[in-house]
C-alpha cells in the first residue's frame, strides 16, 4: 500500500424525501443568491424542480436557472452560465441532475472566479485554488462527481474531451435521494452501472501491490452494481435496488477504495473520452467497448489480479484450469454481462466503422503520450486495443 492522505470534505444527505432539505443548507451557509444549473427539463417532469425551487423560496435563497445542459456537457454551456452567474452576481452554484449537469456547475464555479478561459482549468494552464461553493441535488447515479473533487467537459470547437480535478470543487452538500430515480430509463442505469464500474477498475488493476483492504472494497461494490443492475433492469421503482446502487456508484470515485492506490490507470477513460467527443456516445456506452478490450490487451501484465477479478467477482471456477484460462474467462464473462444489460461492446455495435481508429487515436494523442500506469500506451497500442474492440 502506498502512503496517502485522506480527506473528503463533501456532506451527503441520502434518503427519501431529502431533496427539500437543500435549501436549508445553502440558507445556514449564508448564500443568499445561487445559480441552478440543469439539463434538458427532466426534472421539471419528475417534480424534483418544483421540490428544489420550494426549498430555496422557504429559506429565503434567490436564484437564477441556466437549463439545457447536454448528456455530454459542452463548453459553450459553461460560457454561458458563467456569464449570467457573473451578472447575477451569485455567490454559489447549484447542480440538479445526473454528472453532465454536476461537472457543468463545477466549471462554473471555476469560471465565475477566473478572468481567462475555463478551458484553461481543463489543460492545466490554470489550476484553480478557488471556486464558488457548489451544491448537488443528484438525479442520476453514475459519475460519483457528488463526492469528489471531478469535473469533465467537452470542447467542441476542438473536438477534446478533457477532465480536470481540484479540490476547490469539492462539493459542500449533496443529496442523494434514490426514489427520484425511478423513472430513468433502463439505459440509463446500464451506463450508469459501467460508469461506476470502469471507475473502481482504473484503481484495481492499477499495478500496486499489498492492496488487500482496497481489492475486498472494490470487489464488494463491484458485485453489488451487478446484482442492483440486474434487479433494476427488471424493477425500475425497486427502492431498496436504487439505494444500493445509488451508494455503490457515489463510493466508486469518492476517495474510499483508491486510498492508498495512488492515482489509478485511467487510459481507459482517455480513449473513451475521444470516442464520445467524436460520436457523441454516451459514455458508459463508450467503455463498455473500451474496458474488454484494455483489459484483454493488458492482461498478462498483472495475470494474478485479473485472475482474482475474474474468480471473486465473475465467479469463474478454476476447476483445474491455468491463470491463464481463468482471466480471460473472467474478461469475456464482463463483456458478456455488458451485453446483456443493452450495452454495446464493439466499435461496431456503436455504429463506429473500424476505419475510423485512426481518426480515434488522433484525438487520444492530443494529450500527452504515453497514456496509463498498469501499460504505458503509445499510439501503437491504442491502435492495437481499439482493433480488439472493433468487432
Amino acid at each position: 500500500m502506498l502512503n496517502f492522505t485522506f480527506h473528503n470534505p463533501t456532506k451527503i444527505i441520502f434518503g427519501r424525501n431529502t431533496i427539500g432539505t437543500i435549501g436549508e443548507e445553502i440558507a445556514k451557509d449564508g448564500h443568499k443568491k445561487v445559480l441552478m444549473v440543469y439539463g434538458m427539463g427532466s426534472i421539471k417532469k419528475t417534480g424534483v424542480y418544483e421540490l428544489v425551487v420550494n426549498s430555496l423560496k422557504s429559506h429565503g435563497v434567490e436564484f437564477v436557472e441556466v437549463g439545457g445542459v447536454k448528456p455530454n456537457p459542452v463548453l459553450s454551456k459553461v460560457v454561458e452560465a458563467v456569464n449570467v452567474a457573473r451578472k447575477e452576481k451569485v455567490t454559489a452554484i447549484l447542480g440538479v441532475g445526473g454528472g453532465s449537469t454536476i461537472d457543468t456547475a463545477k466549471a462554473v464555479a471555476v469560471g465565475v472566479l477566473y478572468e481567462g478561459n475555463v478551458w484553461d482549468a481543463f489543460t492545466k494552464e490554470y489550476q484553480p485554488e478557488k471556486a464558488l461553493p457548489v451544491y448537488v441535488v443528484l438525479t442520476l447515479s453514475a459519475t460519483g462527481t457528488e463526492m469528489n473533487p471531478n469535473a469533465v467537459i467537452t470542447n467542441e470547437e476542438t473536438g477534446e474531451k478533457y477532465g480536470m480535478s481540484y479540490p476547490c470543487i469539492y462539493p459542500k452538500v449533496s443529496i442523494i435521494d434514490p426514489s427520484v430515480q425511478f423513472h430513468l430509463p433502463p439505459k440509463q442505469t446500464a451506463n450508469g452501472a459501467v460508469d461506476a464500474m470502469a471507475h473502481i477498475f482504473e484503481y484495481y488493476f492499477s499495478g500496486v501491490e499489498n492492496t488487500d483492504v482496497q481489492d475486498e472494497m472494490a470487489e464488494g461494490v463491484l458485485r453489488t452494481i451487478i446484482r442492483y443492475t440486474e434487479k433494476l433492469l427488471n424493477d425500475p421503482t425497486d427502492y431498496e435496488a436504487r439505494a444500493q446502487f445509488a451508494w455503490c456508484t457515489t463510493l466508486a470515485l469518492n476517495g474510499f477504495i483508491s486510498a492508498g492506490v495512488g492515482g489509478g490507470d485511467w487510459a481507459c477513460h482517455a480513449i473513451e473520452h475521444a470516442l464520445s467527443a467524436l460520436y457523441d456516445i454516451a459514455h458508459g456506452e463508450g467503455l463498455a467497448i473500451v474496458v474488454p478490450a484494455w483489459m484483454k490487451y493488458t492482461m498478462m501484465r498483472n495475470l494474478k489480479k485479473f485472475q482474482r477479478f475474474a474468480e471473486e467477482v465473475m465467479e469463474i471456477t478454476p476447476d483445474g484450469k491455468s491463470s491463464v484460462q481463468i482471466a480471460a474467462e473472467g474478461i469475456e464473462k464482463l463483456k458478456a454481462w455488458f451485453a446483456s444489460i443493452g450495452q454495446p461492446t464493439t466499435l461496431k455495435d456503436a455504429g463506429i466503422p473500424r476505419e475510423e481508429i485512426p481518426k480515434i487515436v488522433e484525438n487520444v494523442a492530443k494529450r500527452t503520450l504515453p497514456i496509463g500506469k498498469l501499460v504505458k500506451l503509445d499510439k501503437e497500442d491504442i491502435i492495437r486495443i481499439l482493433e480488439i474492440g472493433a468487432s
